[in-house]
């Protein structure tokens, strides 16, 4: 089971990795707090003070077509928060 499924690079996400040493990354949602913070550990060499995490629904659709009316939704995604100790940093950008 691949617990960390990528890192999340939006606006918000790297304004928070600037001001507060933050990283967010969109995780398996079968994963608890202790399993992320040993695979956040382990992938990028760092320590990890806090571990907050987000369950995000699914948005829901509705379209009026031709054939009718179609319902769909997104996915939902599970997100966590990482806060790494002072003076630790990651680099998500290195293997680009």
């Amino acid at each position: 089971m691949s617990i960390l499924i990528k890192p999340i690079i939006t606006e918000k996400a790297t304004a928070d990795s600037e001001l507060r040493n933050c990283y967010t990354f969109a995780v398996n949602k079968k994963a608890n707090k202790v399993e992320i913070k040993k695979a956040v550990e382990a992938t990028y060499g760092v320590s990890v003070e806090k571990v907050r995490t987000i369950n995000v629904r699914p948005d829901r659709r509705t379209r009026y077509t031709k054939t009718g009316i179609q319902h769909g939704k997104t996915n939902a995604v599970k997100k966590a928060i990482v806060q790494l100790a002072d003076g630790e940093m990651i680099d998500l950008y290195a293997n680009m």
